[in-house]
């Protein structure tokens, strides 16, 4: 007979910290008994009875509407308040790698109310799978009658309580239930946070807030540089470079930190790996290869999304659609044709996907600054208009070229397979997203690259356009998340968690 976990009995807490606290022990409580016991499973040990563990929960419970504050010098915020009187839940996991982000949370719940925060131990079981310390994979050492009895003994991932209902805004809770407090239960947070070390190769907490999308190696190539010279200065506001497989440079001078050593490039990479230029509390830049096509795009917006990032900007190659565009031009998108069709389910078409302020005038400034361009020869360089996306990587090809008619009723100057993909999940998800594209080819015009010229373009603007999105993504940092989680992408009755 085994040892049921200890119950945790709810409490009330006055302050975010001793609430955070709470959670914590809740949940190394819940991870450590998983553990203990899968541990026994796979020395061979026959447990009888039914391994559980569940995620701690944080509830409020609040008898007034909410107003916004009239003070001049209380900045105003989107989040961290609920719109109604009522009930709401949220599960939590990861509080080590989030602790940053709920405390943020739980005290603007606290101010904003005047509530008191309920902390205690959920009905929703924890996946033995998600109790796995990140670099251990105790299944694997199991023989295969042993790993299908694992779900007589231990609860696995249960994708009927992981879904997007929340995000999507079609979430209905049954009668009594509380209303989220937040676009992610625990289980679906975990879910992403395996598929993200699955998909980037590389551990979740390397993640950083400013994320960069890329559809080209060329660029990461030199991302890759950049983040090795950034090590080479003593002075450098970046304290480490990490790459796929959790290889970590330090800054030069810094000591190696715990877990260093356990770093190993893999035999191959990842399909999408992840580059990080990391600093302190999670600002520095995350830089991601997605390939080509929108079903990664989509993908791996997914699961990042999960880690609440401040903004995140596509910079590839697309097609020029117009005669007075050049090959090298910038094509800064202030609208979107969604072609792509991988999230027609979740957002419908007729959800317009708008272009952010903040955003544009970063990536206008950022080009600004990097080519010396202004005036005339800044609209020149770079053209504000209509980005098209499509799935269809040959649709050029298709009879009547149906595709070019609807392209032109669009207005569309570009084309590339996964900008609206990514500018589409940051609305859905709530993250700030912005495009900013290089014409490398105009299909409709002959002009195709050749493999001589495309060499010379790479060489000419790959690197421009890098530090094009690594200076938007300064002077969005600069600004503040305050400016950038912004009432533009909130619905109705938005959850409180931003």
């Amino acid at each position: 007979m085994k040892t049921p976990i200890p119950f945790i009995a709810p409490e009330i807490f006055d302050t975010a910290e001793s609430a955070l606290a709470r959670v914590q022990a809740i949940y190394e409580q819940s991870v450590t008994h998983l553990r203990q016991a899968m541990q026994s499973y796979v020395a061979g040990d026959d447990l009888q009875d039914r391994v559980r563990a569940c995620y701690p929960y944080v509830r409020i419970e609040t008898a007034t509407d909410w107003m916004p504050a009239h003070d001049a010098d209380q900045e105003p915020l989107s989040y961290g308040f609920v719109a109604s009187a009522g009930q709401y839940a949220a599960t939590l996991t990861r509080p080590e790698l989030f602790a940053g982000y709920l405390l943020a949370q739980f005290d603007l719940l606290i101010r904003n109310h005047g509530v008191r925060l309920e902390v205690g131990t959920s009905k929703d079981p924890m996946p033995v799978h998600f109790s796995f310390a990140e670099n251990e994979h105790m299944e694997g050492e199991m023989t295969a009658a042993r790993r299908n009895r694992l779900r007589d003994v231990f609860d696995l991932p249960d994708l009927t309580a992981m879904d997007d209902s929340i995000a999507n805004g079609t979430w209905h809770g049954a009668h009594g239930q509380p209303q989220p407090l937040s676009l992610f239960t625990g289980a679906r947070t975990d879910y992403s946070l395996h598929r993200l070390r699955h998909y980037s190769g590389t551990n979740p907490s390397h993640f950083q807030n400013y994320v960069l999308f890329t559809n080209y190696q060329f660029y990461i190539d030199e991302f890759i540089a950049l983040g090795h010279a950034e090590m080479a200065k003593p002075g450098s506001p970046y304290t480490a470079f990490v790459e796929p497989g959790n290889v970590v440079t330090r800054r030069a001078g810094s000591p190696a930190q715990a877990g260093d050593a356990l770093g190993a490039a893999p035999p191959r990479l990842p399909q999408m790996p992840a580059y990080h230029l990391v600093r302190e509390g999670h600002s520095g830049i995350t830089m991601v290869n997605i390939g080509v096509g929108p079903a990664n795009a989509k993908t791996i917006t997914d699961h990042i999304a999960v880690l609440r990032p401040h903004a995140w900007l596509m910079v590839g190659h697309c097609a020029g659609l117009r005669t007075t565009q050049q090959l090298g031009d910038y094509v800064l998108a202030h609208a979107y044709v969604r072609e792509d069709h991988v999230l027609d389910e979740e957002l419908p078409l007729w959800v317009p996907i708008p272009a952010l302020a903040e955003i544009q005038v970063a990536l206008e400034r950022a080009v600004s600054e990097v080519t010396g361009s202004q005036g005339a020869e800044l609209k020149r360089l770079m053209r504000t208009g209509t980005v098209a996306s499509t799935d269809n990587r040959n649709w050029e090809l298709l009879p009547d070229n149906t595709p070019q008619r609807r392209f032109s009723q669009s207005r569309a100057v570009a084309l590339d397979m996964e900008s609206a993909t990514i500018a589409a999940n940051g609305f859905r998800f709530r993250v700030p997203y912005g495009t900013l594209l290089c014409v490398s080819d105009k299909p409709l015009h002959g002009e195709i690259k050749l493999p001589g010229m495309a060499n010379h373009f790479y060489r000419e603007r790959v690197n421009q356009h890098l530090q094009i999105g690594i200076r938007a993504l300064e002077l969005l940092r600069a600004a503040g998340p305050a400016q950038l989680h912004s009432r533009k992408l909130r619905s109705f009755a938005e959850v409180a968690f931003q």
